[in-house]
């Protein structure tokens, strides 16, 4: 029998179209040079011309004026080098990481140095939980200073008051994993809390050594233990997403002195 012709007439359902890819690598970078005088913004726009000039099929964001999707898991202090810094790409192709570390390599600047490439699943932002700081110190600096790290280390508190960008007191003790004296250096682990973290230089105030930096010592930082990354509970290793709290920002000041446990 001849099919009805109202049933002839029904168009086919629609088919589905497929989902878009959503690539997203983590890449390590480092941050030196003369490019450690430039600010986060400006790295933000660097990295955007990267990406354009290496070709890369990244995602962009929506609204008149879309921006590639990319975030960075920690941002840096004007002038402080940053040694494994990270920063999350969202591609809308699956290219193999060694390929996408070839091309970023390849248009990058100099005082940029691309250092690992590898996917990663989670759709969460990086999220930070230790940072290592290591500040190089003059010769003749060290003395007694390994007395002034272990009584830092076994105060219950060190309340500073910053006075930018607003005047307030917290303390910095929670902030604090352990304080390491080496050969000619002094390194700095520091716990990313949602609350915020402790910077460098006030850990140095507290110990007497603001000069050093006021001196022209160059501050690094040598690690971002993020929380995936993390082997086993409690261990030390770093980035909170962006934005950072003014912990971090190197915009505040602030003086203070540890109290002893009780």
């Amino acid at each position: 029998m001849a099919p009805d012709a109202a049933q002839a007439a029904q168009p086919s359902a629609p088919v589905p179209a497929p989902a878009p890819i959503r690539e997203k690598v983590r890449v390590r970078f480092r941050k030196g040079g003369d490019l450690r005088l430039v600010s986060h913004h400006d790295l933000m726009r660097t990295f955007e011309r990267m990406l354009r000039r290496a070709s890369l099929p990244f995602r962009s964001t929506e609204g008149f004026h879309p921006k590639p999707r990319f975030v960075f898991a920690l941002s840096l202090s004007l002038g402080i080098v940053g040694c494994e810094e990270v920063v999350e790409l969202e591609l809308a192709e699956a290219i193999p990481p060694d390929e996408i570390h070839a091309r970023l390599a390849a248009t990058t600047v100099p005082g940029l140095d691309i250092l690992s490439v590898r996917r990663v699943e989670s759709r969460k932002a990086p999220q930070v939980r230790r940072v290592t700081y290591r500040v190089p110190l003059p010769p003749g600096r060290e003395a007694g200073l390994a007395e002034r790290v272990a009584a830092l280390l076994a105060s219950s508190a060190c309340p500073i008051e910053r006075t930018r960008p607003e005047a307030k007191q917290i303390d910095l003790r929670p902030y604090i994993d352990q304080i390491r004296l080496l050969p000619g250096a002094l390194d700095m682990d520091l716990w990313v809390k949602p609350s915020g973290m402790a910077r460098p230089d006030e850990i140095l105030g507290l110990l007497g050594l603001q000069d050093v930096i006021e001196a022209g010592a160059v501050i690094e930082r040598t690690r971002l233990q993020l929380e995936d990354e993390t082997t086993t509970p409690g261990s030390v290793h770093v980035p909170v997403p962006v934005p950072v709290p003014d912990s971090e920002s190197g915009t505040g000041t602030g003086t203070g002195t540890c109290t002893g446990r009780e």
